[in-house]
């Protein structure tokens, strides 16, 4: 994949520079040539490209944390707050009236 983008970029340079050197062109229209021409589209084929890389990361990030979550629910760690899988208790007790 870089191969593909180290040659277009080198294709970019050469048409900046033939644009820049003419007797018609300038160095204004050189960079904008390198930029449409070099920039823009190489961003473009590199991130689609990564595409498929940057899933595979996130799906063994999710993994990872998933794992990592088992693991402290397996241990019994108090870092779960229903690690016991008990039924949760009211916080305040019902009011009762007097006799």
């Amino acid at each position: 994949m870089y191969l593909v983008v180290i040659a277009w970029t080198y294709v970019a340079v050469m048409m900046a520079v033939a644009e820049a050197t003419s007797t018609q062109g300038s160095v204004l229209g050189g960079m904008v040539t390198f930029v449409l021409y070099g920039v823009v589209p190489m961003t473009l084929v590199v991130y689609l490209m990564r595409t498929p890389a940057r899933r595979k990361a996130m799906r063994a990030r999710e993994a990872a944390e998933r794992a990592a979550h088992q693991a402290t629910l397996a241990q019994g760690s108090g870092a779960a707050p229903d690690a016991g899988s008990h039924a949760a208790a009211d916080a305040v007790a019902p009011m009762r009236k007097e006799p």
